[in-house]
């Protein structure tokens, strides 16, 4: 599933095409994906001119002039493509998993003024289109309990702290919990134990002080969160089965992972004699070396 910088990655890549382009029409090929399309889909974003497209933990907020906001969800293998005026080919090419590029899988085709068509595909069908009153977005049920978004400046040591502090549950977990940090998902998350030196199965609470003031600890963690995300941003995200940047380039972060798919292999940080080990963690892989990772 696409995460923080994966989502991040696809709104940069659309939002030259569509922030100020007028949707002229909307091509809705199936009644559902996930969810059902909301009722008169198409009728109520043709004609209308896209105002912003912004990101909100792994959704994307597309606003027009009407008081209402589009809200995308990738799923597992949602994706968008471009296609300019005169183009004869798609721009995303070929994929890692050539279902991935097959045009029945075209679920909804965006029309813009001018020419240029936003496709969006998934072959999963595990994404969704919703759309919500403007007046109801931050209590709409999917935003209204996201934690802080990790890029944000509302995000550093002190409040991790403040919400590990009478967590019983392990790093791995805590770390997951969409409302206490929105966003970050299995990816980033070893990444950023692994960066930090962190054991995912260490207890939450034991980032906070008695006072819930951060420890040395948590410190390093809110860094190293930081840290992945933005190499991550700067490396286009990770390719990892079907995900592809809007513009159809791969994400290239996956080559620098520590421990993340790498069961086996021997650990990276210098001096280091382990090897990481894989666990499972509530139905999840969990990518980690025990011998630097306390």
């Amino acid at each position: 599933m696409p995460e923080l910088p994966e989502v991040e990655t696809i709104r940069r890549g659309l939002e030259p095409h569509l922030v100020g382009q007028t949707i002229a029409r909307v091509d809705q090929r199936r009644p559902d994906l996930r969810f059902p399309f909301p009722e008169n889909f198409a009728a109520r974003l043709e004609g209308q001119t896209v105002q912003s497209l912004s990101r909100r933990s792994k959704y994307l907020l597309l606003r027009t002039a009407r008081p209402e906001t589009l809200l995308i969800h990738l799923g597992m293998t949602g994706r968008f493509s471009i296609r300019k005026p005169h183009d004869d080919k798609t721009v995303p090419g070929v994929f890692v998993h050539e279902a991935g590029g097959i045009a029945k899988h075209d679920h909804v085709v965006f029309s813009l003024k001018g020419n240029t068509t936003i496709t969006y595909n998934d072959v999963r069908r595990f994404g969704f289109m919703v759309i919500v009153p403007d007046a109801e977005i931050e209590t709409h049920p999917l935003l209204a309990n996201l934690g802080v978004e990790p890029l944000g400046n509302a995000f550093n040591a002190a409040y991790i702290a403040k919400r590990a502090q009478t967590k019983s549950v392990d790093l791995k977990t805590f770390l997951m919990d969409q409302r206490v940090i929105a966003g970050l998902g299995n990816i980033y998350v070893c990444e950023a134990l692994y960066r930090a030196g962190l054991s995912p199965a260490r207890p939450a609470a034991t980032l906070a002080t008695k006072r819930g003031t951060p420890t040395q600890r948590c410190e390093r963690l809110a860094a190293a969160i930081t840290d992945v995300l933005r190499d991550a941003l700067a490396a286009g995200g990770s390719t990892l089965r079907d995900y592809r940047q809007a513009g159809g380039e791969q994400g290239y972060f996956q080559h620098t992972f520590f421990v993340y798919g790498r069961t086996g292999e021997a650990c990276r940080r210098p001096g280091c004699k382990g090897s990481v080990q894989r666990a499972v963690t509530a139905g999840r892989s969990t990518f980690f070396c025990k011998s630097c990772q306390r």
